[in-house]
Order: C-alpha cells, then sequence, then structure tokens
C-alpha cells in the first residue's frame, strides 16, 4: 500500500527505481562551480540535482518528497521535482548534491536537510535541458 500511495503523490509507476540517498548541498560562487551543468545546461536553483550517473542515470526527473514545501527563489513553494543534470567528482554512489541558486545565503532555507538521507525516486526523463 506504501508504494501505491507514493506513486499516486510522485506520479511514479510502482516499482519506479528508489533510492535514499545523503543529501549535499552547492550555490554557484563556491569553488569548482559553473554557470553550466555536465549537460551544458545552465544550473537551476532548486531544480538541478548532481548524481553519480553509475547509480541514477543523467536525465532522471526525481522526486525528492523532503523537499516539497521548501521555498522558491521566486516565492513560490517547491513540488518536490528534481533534474539529474549534474554530475561532481565527490558524488560517488549514495550521494545527491543539490544546487540552491547563488551564494552561500541560497542554502540557508535548505540546510536543515545537508547530510541527511532523502529519499530519490525516479518519475521520468527528460529531454535538452531541465525547465528553467
Amino acid at each position: 500500500m506504501g508504494d501505491l500511495i507514493m506513486s499516486v503523490i510522485t506520479g511514479s509507476m510502482p516499482g519506479a527505481p528508489a533510492w535514499d540517498v545523503k543529501a549535499t548541498l552547492y550555490h554557484a560562487g563556491a569553488k569548482g562551480v559553473g554557470a553550466l551543468d555536465s549537460l551544458g545546461c545552465k544550473v537551476v536553483a532548486m531544480r538541478t540535482a548532481a548524481v553519480d550517473r553509475k547509480l541514477i542515470p543523467r536525465r532522471s526527473v526525481l522526486f525528492i518528497k523532503e523537499t516539497v514545501g521548501l521555498q522558491m527563489p521566486g516565492g513560490s513553494l517547491h513540488d518536490g521535482y528534481w533534474y539529474a543534470s549534474d554530475v561532481g567528482g565527490a558524488i560517488k554512489g549514495q550521494r545527491i548534491d543539490l544546487y540552491t541558486g547563488s551564494g552561500s545565503g541560497s542554502m540557508k532555507q535548505i540546510m536543515p536537510l545537508n547530510l541527511k538521507k532523502l529519499s530519490a525516486v525516479k518519475v521520468g526523463d527528460f529531454k535538452g535541458c531541465p525547465p528553467t
């Protein structure tokens, strides 16, 4: 029953790939962080996720329930959807790095999730660049 309830919430099919991942955060202005992700697309605040592509395929749309309701840069509330479009040298195995925006201040409201276990469910794939 739990899988069925989760699939209704996320829009995924029951049995969709899911991972328990340890979250870290990154932002523009930090050492080694550029304006483009590993696909050559612009990184998007509170949407871009860096993953280990051996675990989570790039171009996966992920639902991370722990991020639902967080405030987005424009003031709206987060719907929990992230786009696996980036990779990082330190992102190995059950890890995910969530892009928060420009400057370390962008991490303030999501900081309680830093270094915590989050559940990431693959709900689809995207082509091209993630939506901005």
